[in-house]
């Protein structure tokens, strides 16, 4: 059995009613969710013609085998990607608060940058960045 702890000076009905535009905006967004839907079903076409079915970013066929086997380029561009992705959401901070760092949040960065032109170096020497 749960007990309803209203605050103090408040009735329980009265607390409940705090809710109530909670409550109202919830029920506005299913409503807007669901006709939104439901309007997509209806009137959106739904022939795919041969440019919805055309290769898109990867360059394969939307509807191939999902075993079909990918070019490891594909995945060490994505993996260099990430990592100077990553590179740039360190510098951000790392900018911001260099002042406060000193000298040794300084090399410590150079040497980071350091590491990662030596691994972007090693990767284009190895092909990796080529596309045949």
């Amino acid at each position: 059995m749960a007990l309803l702890v209203a605050a103090p000076g408040l009735a329980s009905s009265d607390f409940l009613l705090e809710y109530l535009p909670v409550i109202i905006f919830m029920g506005i967004a299913l409503v807007i969710g669901v006709v939104f839907i439901v309007a997509n079903w209806l009137f959106a076409p739904s022939s795919p013609d041969p440019e919805k079915m055309s290769a898109y970013e990867c360059g394969f066929n939307a509807f191939d085998d999902a075993r079909m086997k990918f070019d490891v380029r594909f995945y060490l561009v994505s993996i260099l990607f990430i990592i100077f992705d990553l590179e740039v959401a360190f510098l951000f901070p790392w900018s911001l608060a260099l002042r406060d760092l000193g000298a040794f949040g300084y090399f410590s960065m150079m040497v980071f940058l350091g590491v990662l032109t030596i691994g972007f170096i090693y990767e284009w020497k190895k092909g990796a960045l080529e596309w045949e």
